[in-house]
């Protein structure tokens, strides 16, 4: 059986005062690819927010097994990066080194080599000077994913990372998404394209502020549990403090 890298354990996160993730518990297996689905407003981006400690939680914990949370690479949604910042896709990617380099150390040799080997490995080849506000949504997700590469994080958490960009592009990060699965590396993903979830996730985490179902996608992306997510979805949004007060 295969052991846990991260648990939660009635967890509660809040967002600007309001309960966004509500008295979760479970554990995400070591080296498991996991799909974190629901209806908008469910807390599926605090819920990564809260595993990366950008959230700290109202109670309960979040616990991480054999790992700190230097070992945990974060992609936010595009929507919330500055793409007006001076920097361009070489530099950008190059961030991805700084636990090992330090923010402020120049990159050289052979970080310099796997930074733009990341760069080529998703498709960015001759962008290396382009300034990411020049990108298009798929190019700058592909940066984004080079930046990844770089960091060789045990695990991956991937917001929204499809959302906005064509499928050509689409298809070219799941390739890389499949790679970092089969290296062992553990991934849970917030994702709204359920085709795509049944495709290439074998697990995932449907919630609605609370947890409705959590385990293998072809249990838990059901028509029932969908149902039952979208009528707790509603609930919380005519009285979102009623079970926090519970």
């Amino acid at each position: 059986m295969t052991s846990p890298i991260i648990t939660l354990t009635d967890l509660t996160l809040a967002y600007r005062r309001q309960p966004a993730v509500h008295h979760a518990s479970g554990s995400f297996e070591a080296g498991s690819l996991t799909a974190v689905v629901g209806p908008n407003g469910a807390g599926k981006s605090t819920l990564l927010k809260g595993i990366m400690g950008l959230v700290r939680p109202s109670s309960g914990s979040v616990r991480l097994h054999g790992i700190d949370r230097r070992d945990i690479a974060y992609l936010p949604q595009i929507g919330d990066l500055d793409r007006s910042f001076p920097i361009d896709v070489q530099d950008l990617v190059a961030l991805g080194t700084y636990r090992r380099m330090g923010l402020l150390r120049r990159i050289a040799g052979g970080s310099l080599e796997q930074v733009q080997a990341a760069i080529e490995a998703v498709g960015l080849g001759g962008f290396e000077r382009r300034a990411i506000s020049t990108l298009s949504g798929g190019q700058l997700q592909r940066a984004l994913f080079a930046r990844m590469l770089v960091q060789d994080a045990r695990v991956l958490l991937l917001d929204e990372p499809f959302t906005a960009i064509d499928m050509r592009t689409t298809m070219d990060l799941l390739d890389v998404v499949a790679r970092w699965h089969g290296e062992g590396r553990t991934i849970i993903a917030v994702l709204h394209d359920l085709e795509l979830v049944q495709q290439h996730f074998p697990r995932s985490l449907l919630i609605a502020r609370e947890v409705v179902a959590w385990g293998k996608t072809d249990t838990v992306v059901t028509r029932d549990k969908l149902h039952e997510a979208r009528a707790l979805s509603e609930h919380w949004v005519e009285d979102p403090y009623s079970r926090a007060a519970a």
